[in-house]
């Protein structure tokens, strides 16, 4: 769905970007090494709409939780960010090792948000299961 209003945006000429987050958090980590953390959140605040993928997946430090935060306050009321993610907001304070960090940035992203919660069994799992079915396993 994500990806389908990222097409969409493109094709009405809006500049749109597609990370998956923890990409985006290893571009955070080595730039704060360098010091450059500033430069990176101004590149990301280029696109008019930013998409990241897979937010939650593998734990993260605390500098690329510290990036991020500033790309979420920087983009804040300014340009959209659309966020895919498996894992409840009550849990993002596990993703990013700190819960008021989380905190901020959960308060930041949902002001003005439309969330879109996708119940029921993953697409790739459901064909799976339909080659199963087929006794087409060994097929595959």
């Amino acid at each position: 769905m994500a990806t389908s209003l990222g097409m969409e945006a493109s094709s009405k000429r809006y500049s749109t970007y597609f990370i998956h987050f923890n990409d985006l958090m290893s571009r955070f980590k080595k730039a704060s090494a360098e010091g450059r953390i500033e430069s990176i959140v101004k590149h990301y605040l280029k696109y008019r709409v930013l998409i990241i993928g897979e937010i939650g997946y593998l734990p993260i430090d605390r500098d690329a939780a510290n990036g991020f935060f500033q790309l979420v306050a920087a983009r804040y009321e300014k340009r959209p960010i659309i966020l895919i993610t498996n894992q409840p907001l009550s849990k993002w304070g596990d993703v990013f090792g700190d819960y008021t960090l989380a905190n901020a940035i959960i308060d930041r992203l949902v002001h003005h948000s439309h969330i879109i919660k996708i119940t029921g069994q993953s697409y790739r799992i459901k064909g799976k299961l339909l080659y199963e079915e087929e006794g087409d396993v060994g097929n595959l």
